[in-house]
């Protein structure tokens, strides 16, 4: 306790001053060989520690009269003018100027440079008394609760505690749980008058700094907004009061409402909404290396009322300051990625397993290799919006071939990224500016310097193993990372920070790294606490081991973030002395063998531990704050580094991918094209290899009708063909021995689900919906599939509908797959020279007794419409079903089935133009993409003369008369 002592009297020396701290000047006397044994005996300490959580610390006071000021970034924290709590803590009287969380606060109007980032001095409301916004629950309608008045230094009344609070640390979370915790919150805003159906967008995830901006132009069934919002899933929503008015409600509003219904809405007066504001706030608060952005939004006037909305909202509600220049803005125009509506993402099992959410058995499962938390949400991202640049595409799969072409490559990168933090995370929370001051941020400030210097340190590395690299991105990569700032930042923390500091996993690990992460010799008080937390370290050991002599028992000190420091013991209560512990011990826990339990003595300590702790901390943060503000020019470099590593992460995972199974690199044409392509997720699953299967679509064959019986393959195969060109755009190989595609503006999927024979009407209703919003969107670049249309209404209506809407979808350039039980509509063909039919084939197989049939699915897709037109009489044949019913039965089928074939027989004429367009648009595609040397391309021609020939009759008559 010499060193305590020590302490507390050079503290009160140096308060009768007036000044309770310095962190420069005042040397200690102690040697750095002194600082750092006392280091080595706390670490050596902690090696037969267990425990894994971050420590939390609580129930600290405030310095009620002088209460330091810091500067962090460009801005001061505001100075305290009352102290809620009313008290200092024990034994650190004047030393700790900490708030416990949740207290009470005044602050003090910022000036100079302390003046808030949205330019005046009432921060970013012009009137903050006038402020006023309205919560409602989507779940409950309406709710027209206003908060009225809203002080300066509010906290948020508005109860939701599922609301992320600041001060978090950044964690190395596993890759599976990234996307858990929404945090993201968004406005949304709708042109009145003619503008309605314009929209803008701004979003701020409260984890990662980066306002995203959009604004486009959408229809009534506003599906690109509901998109966007089930890509970004929202923590909350911000909309304009004028938007849900009491029994006016707009459309737009009821939409989201209707399909977010456990996001917590929030409405705001329709005059902060204002274009001119939120282009004024991102100026100031926008990195300069992202400035170029100004150039696009600058006439996008409701993306920037809606971020004029978000940011007043975050830094009020939310309780969130960032410093100026310190965010990366970003506007995401909807013209640059592919579309895929909630609906198409649930039915393709994209991010989501429809039988277990848990389950990774979905197409992000299947392609997450990930190493880090942004790597993860970056292929999420990707998979939900895919590109629709052919160029980036074919840059990305550049690295992906390199990455297996190169296995030195692949593993030296995979090795160092899997050693990176959340840097997103981690800049979100360096360039935030904490209201109060609290223990919470005092740790996650020390921490997150650790995580800092950590993550520069694998800069070097990374540049290391990107420096033989050949491709072009690779390159950008490697030149990007020679800015000198991560260096000079770098140098600036090991300045301050000791050399041996490190991210370790452990919470008492990670203390001992966080009390000693300073280097001696900067702050003389530092340095006598630190040699006090040790010796209380050590007396703790010591009293466990005299307890375990006295009572002749197996003791061990153990250590949570919960209880602190306390004992162990793995023994039989058979060998305890009258089967009992001794008395002297409480809060006794046992499981199985091993009983957990502390003593008074040890819970005193434990106190004057964490004492000792809030004293290293409070110091330590005041260097670390000073270092961060010497720093803070520099570190918008991290946005760099951020978006290099989740980047590259995701390509080492296409490529992890590639190595376990066979995938193949797509080509990108006019065409779609795949031999032998496999359901991916169907791999992952299934003990077998699945079943391969083509798929070749033109412009001059664009529509695909399949037939065949239930589970003979239909869905799994239409499934497989949206998967792969999701794959091919986000700049994945694919499952198949050879692929091409053609970019895909939009994707939409109508898939029969096994629910949907349970109640016709809302079957139907709901086949309506999706079918309305299919035609409504698509365009002559869209992928379409549909499977089962019609299943909801009788067989009349379900013709009748199914074909008047491949009729319309005919008339469009777009590539459609529609799979369906009506063969009356194979019959088209001979319309539509553009479609083609082809089904699943199945088999049958008698027994060896010869008078029972067995039906077997192949899974093979064969040219033409099944051969399976009895195919619910069959299966009538092997119930009970009396004989002179199903005899009954199969002769009405084959009279209604031989007029239905009366009517819609070809004529030669059809015939014939029928050949004649499928060869013009052979030409054309041949003329397109061909890279057959003369030779080669006169047989093919040849060969096309001979197919056309043979496909028309017109040619075999003039033949016979000549």
């Amino acid at each position: 306790m010499r060193g305590r002592a020590k302490f507390r009297a050079a503290f009160r020396k140096g308060s009768d001053g007036g000044s309770a701290f310095v962190t420069e000047g005042a040397m200690s006397k102690s040697s750095s060989k002194t600082e750092a044994g006392g280091r080595a005996v706390a670490s050596a300490a902690s090696e037969s520690y267990t425990g894994r959580c971050s420590s939390s610390l609580s129930g600290l006071g405030g310095d009620r009269d002088q209460p330091p000021r810091y500067t962090l970034g460009l801005l001061q924290t505001p100075r305290s003018t009352e102290d809620s709590t009313g008290g200092l803590s024990s034994g650190g009287a004047g030393l700790t100027p900490f708030r416990a969380a949740g207290s009470g606060r005044k602050e003090a109007p910022r000036s100079g440079r302390g003046e808030s980032y949205l330019g005046d001095r009432s921060s970013c409301a012009e009137n903050a008394s006038a402020v006023n916004f309205t919560s409602c629950s989507s779940a409950q309608g309406l709710n027209n609760a206003c908060i009225g008045k809203i002080p300066f230094s509010t906290s948020r009344s508005i109860g939701r505690s599922h609301t992320p609070v600041r001060g978090y640390s950044v964690t190395s979370s596993s890759t599976a749980s990234a996307h858990t915790a929404a945090s993201v919150i968004v406005a949304v805003v709708e042109g009145r008058g003619l503008a309605r159906g314009e929209v803008g967008m701004a979003s701020i995830d409260l984890k990662t700094p980066e306002v995203i901006l959009s604004q486009f132009a959408d229809n009534t069934t506003y599906a690109k907004v509901i998109t966007k919002l089930e890509i970004l899933t929202p923590l909350e929503i911000i909309m304009p009061n004028t938007s849900c008015e009491a029994g006016n409600a707009t459309k737009l509003f009821a939409l989201i409402t209707e399909h977010f219904k456990n996001v917590t809405f929030t409405t705001v007066q329709r005059k902060y909404f204002n274009e001119t504001k939120g282009l004024e706030y991102i100026e100031q608060l926008c990195a300069s290396e992202f400035s170029t952005v100004f150039m696009e939004i600058q006439s996008k006037y409701y993306c920037l009322a809606a971020a004029a909305a978000l940011i007043k909202y975050v830094e009020f509600i939310q309780n969130s300051v960032y410093a100026p220049k310190s965010l990366k803005v970003h506007f995401q125009g909807s013209e640059k990625t592919a579309m895929i509506d909630s609906s198409s993402a649930q039915n393709l099992e994209l991010v989501t397993n429809n039988r277990d959410s848990r389950s990774g058995h979905t197409l992000f499962g299947v392609l997450n290799y990930t190493k880090t938390p942004g790597g993860s949400r970056r292929l999420r991202s990707n998979i939900l919006e895919p590109l629709v640049d052919a160029e980036t595409i074919k840059t990305r799969l550049d690295c992906v071939q390199e990455f297996l072409q190169d296995e030195e490559l692949f593993f030296g990168l995979q090795a160092v990224i899997s050693k990176f933090m959340d840097t997103e995370q981690l800049l979100s929370i360096l360039v935030h500016i904490p209201k109060q001051d609290t223990v919470k941020t005092a740790e996650s400030k020390i921490t997150n310097i650790i995580y800092l210097k950590h993550t520069l340190e694998l800069v070097e590395p990374l540049k290391a193993a990107l420096r033989s690299c050949n491709t072009s991105l690779l390159k950008a990569y490697y030149n990007a990372l020679e800015d000198r700032r991560f260096g000079i930042i770098l140098e600036k923390i090991t300045t301050v920070i000791n050399d041996d500091t490190k991210y370790t996993k452990g919470c008492l690990n990670m203390r001992t790294q966080k009390c000693y992460a300073v280097k001696p010799n900067i702050n003389e008080f530092l340095d006598i606490a630190r040699r006090t937390y040790t010796e209380i370290v050590d007396d703790i050991a010591g009293m466990i081991t005299q307890l375990a002599e006295k009572y002749s028992l197996p003791l061990r000190t153990s250590f949570s973030s919960a209880r602190g420091f306390f004992i162990q013991m793995n023994a039989d209560c058979s060998t305890l002395p009258s089967g009992q512990l001794p008395s002297e011990f409480t809060k006794v826990t046992k499981t199985k063998n091993t009983y957990s339990f502390t003593s008074a003595d040890l819970i005193k300590m434990n106190e004057r531990c964490q004492e000792s702790l809030r004293e290293i901390y409070h110091m330590t943060y005041l260097i670390v704050c000073k270092l961060l503000n010497e720093i803070f020019e520099h570190i918008h470099c991290l946005y760099k580094l951020s978006d290099i590593v989740s980047m590259l992460d995701m390509l080492l995972s296409f490529a992890h991918a590639c190595t376990i199974s066979d995938y193949v690199r797509p080509e990108f044409t006019d065409t779609l094209a795949i031999k032998q392509g496999w359901h991916p997720i169907l791999e992952k699953i299934a003990v077998e290899k699945p079943v391969s299967n083509n798929v070749y679509l033109t412009e001059g064959s664009n529509f695909l009708i399949i037939t065949g019986p239930n589970m003979s393959g239909k869905s799994t195969y239409l499934k497989q063909i949206a998967l792969s060109q999701i794959m091919a755009q986000i700049g994945s190989y694919v499952p198949a021995e050879y692929c091409s595609f053609r970019i895909a503006e939009q994707i939409f999927t109508r898939i029969g689900m096994d629910d949907d024979i349970e109640t016709n009407a809302s079957t139907f209703m709901k086949e309506m919906k999706e079918i309305t919003y299919i035609i409504q969107n698509a365009n002559d670049k869209s992928l379409i599939i549909i499977d089962e249309l019609g299943r909801g209404t009788s067989a009349e209506e379900g013709i009748g509908i199914c074909y008047a809407t491949c009729e319309y979808l005919l008339n469009l350039k777009a590539f459609t797959l529609f799979a369906t039980h009506f063969l009356e509509l194979c019959h088209m063909d001979a319309l539509y020279p553009n479609l083609e039919n082809y089904h699943f084939e199945v088999q049958h197989v008698r027994s060896s007794a010869g008078k029972k049939e067995k039906i077997t699915y192949p899974y093979t897709l064969s040219k033409g419409y099944t051969e399976e037109k009895n195919y619910g009489l069959k299966a009538a044949e092997v119930s009970s079903l009396p004989l002179s019913i199903i005899l009954d039965a199969k002769t009405i089928s084959n009279h209604i089935a031989k007029q239905i074939l009366y009517r819609q027989k070809s004529t030669p004429e059809m015939m014939k133009h029928r050949a004649v367009y499928h060869l013009a648009m052979r030409l054309v595609q041949t003329a397109r993409n061909s890279r057959l040397d003369s030779d080669s391309l006169q047989i093919y021609l040849k060969g096309l003369k001979k197919k056309y020939e043979a496909s028309c009759p017109v040619f075999e008559q003039n033949d016979e008369q000549q």
